[in-house]
């Protein structure tokens, strides 16, 4: 049996089609080869950073070609931006996911359960980071910070200050063992000032945050993997002020547990919340035990799912149309009857 000519490597860095892999204790340029790059049927089947990948060394070890990209475990994904149908990877093989959230203006609960969907459908596990929290006063603060976690059912919500230095060894403990995470967030969330604090140093730029929306610039323009002293490994990520959900999975279901939980004790299995008799979710809403805002937020990406389902599918798109036709015909007819019985002849 001849020996593997390849040799394992993690990639550690993306931009704009350049990678870089760490292999052997040093980190190394590396490109596609072309039968790679001209074989993916999409984004998907090319390497993301976090990937295990098959490289040949070359340039007397300086420069490392990708050949393959080895299964995945997990991989973070997001709707491509500008309407597009294909997926966008963010990470892959990580077991969390750090959404990073400012407890200033950047503050967005609707923001936070999109993101906690994506983390869910990724085969990782959330950790929702609350920064900032020196810039809140006490009744503030706990009011924040318990919306976020009612948002957040099943994952650990942790806040932070980098002022003060409050959460950063809880965020530490959730990375330790060599765990691999993601961050996300918007642009001036933290999430660059959150990597200094982990990595002991100036790891990443950060940016001013303007006072009037607490909006940051993007001091992160390309995917990277740092190793942490704590042991673990953060791939940090362009901030993004829209996040367009790629749904792969039940992550809806999982970010909206107590939803689904209702849902179950509807009297009809595809009830839409909307008006059926016997709504679990309907009754729940009207004892006040369901926000109505969680609701409005559950029925939007729910719709977002299942326009992406339809779009992506050609036989959902087919049956879809089918619907829409049935639905129109019924209403002509309707509207035929009511002509006739006017006396409209």
């Amino acid at each position: 049996m001849e020996d593997d000519p390849y040799a394992a490597a993690l990639v550690t860095a993306e931009r704009k089609g350049l990678y870089t892999v760490w292999l052997d204790g040093r980190e190394l340029p590396a490109v596609l080869t072309g039968k790679l790059l001209g074989g993916a049927a999409s984004r998907l089947d090319l390497p993301v950073v976090g990937d295990d990948v098959d490289v040949s060394l070359h340039d007397g070890g300086l420069k490392a070609v990708i050949h393959a990209v080895r299964p995945r475990s997990s991989l973070l994904l997001r709707k491509e931006l500008g309407g597009g149908l294909d997926a966008q990877p963010l990470a892959a093989n990580i077991g969390k996911v750090l959404i990073v959230m400012g407890l200033d203006g950047n503050y967005n609960i609707a923001r936070l359960e999109r993101l906690l969907v994506a983390a869910w459908d990724s085969g990782a596990v959330p950790v929702v980071v609350l920064t900032k929290a020196d810039l809140c006063g006490p009744d503030e603060l706990a009011e924040k910070t318990a919306a976020a976690g009612k948002a957040a059912p099943g994952a650990v919500t942790i806040r932070l200050s980098a002022l003060t230095g409050e959460g950063v060894e809880k965020v530490e403990a959730e990375l330790a063992g060599g765990v691999r995470c993601c961050v996300v967030g918007s642009s001036g969330a933290g999430k660059s000032t959150l990597l200094n604090r982990l990595a002991g140093r100036e790891a990443a730029e950060t940016g001013a945050v303007r006072e009037a929306d607490s909006r940051g610039r993007h001091t992160t323009t390309a995917r990277q993997l740092y190793f942490l002293p704590c042991g673990g490994q953060l791939i940090d990520t362009p901030g993004v002020r829209e996040f367009g959900v790629e749904y792969s999975g039940g992550g809806l279901d999982a970010s909206f547990g107590d939803i689904a939980e209702l849902a179950a004790g509807c009297r009809f299995k595809d009830c839409s919340h909307s008006g059926e008799p016997g709504c679990a979710v309907a009754a729940a809403l009207e004892a006040g035990t369901l926000a109505p805002e969680r609701l409005k937020s559950y029925g939007k990406l729910r719709r977002e799912t299942e326009r992406r389902e339809r779009l992506s599918d050609p036989k959902k798109r087919l049956l879809a149309k089918r619907k829409l036709r049935a639905f129109g015909r019924l209403q002509r007819e309707a509207e035929e009857r009511k002509r006739r019985l006017r006396g409209g002849g």
